[in-house]
């Protein structure tokens, strides 16, 4: 079973920042964890949720997000350096 992926408006404008070689990557590698039967699986659970539940690593880029139902909520897209702040 699929899961939908939706973006917020913050998270479309993070990605309009990016090269278009890395936004490629990251959109590629979403919609790879989207078929996924448990994208959890392959996320990591925030200590302090206040930006959001889980990430995903896309190599340099963490992509923040939350989970309810079949839904994927991206919330934040950003360097791995710059995103928690």
């Amino acid at each position: 079973m699929e899961y939908n992926t939706v973006f917020t408006d913050e998270a479309i404008k993070d990605m309009d920042g990016l090269d278009k070689k890395e936004l490629s990557r990251i959109i590629k590698k979403l919609k790879w964890f989207a078929k996924q039967e448990n994208p959890l699986n392959f996320a990591k659970r925030l200590q302090y949720d206040a930006i959001g539940q889980y990430r995903f690593r896309i190599g340099d880029y963490r992509v923040i997000f939350d989970c309810e139902e079949k839904n994927i909520r991206i919330l934040r897209v950003g360097h791995r350096s710059s995103i928690y702040k």
